[in-house]
């Protein structure tokens, strides 16, 4: 009985280290991707805020 006990508890901990693994590189993926993101936007309003340039209108 102890060890039936200590077999499943060694189970779940190992559950829970493979889990927390994979969500961590997923959250750490994610946070890097929104961090390029966030720096590309910011690139491209400061690069149009310099150059001036307005957009380009069809008149009628």
């Amino acid at each position: 009985m102890f060890w039936k006990i200590v077999g499943a508890l060694v189970v779940a901990w190992i559950a829970f280290m493979v889990l927390g693994s994979v969500i961590g590189f997923v959250f750490k993926a994610v946070l890097w991707i929104a961090i390029i993101g966030g720096v590309a936007f910011l690139g491209t309003a400061a690069y149009g805020a310099i150059t001036g340039k307005k957009s380009k209108r069809i008149s009628r």
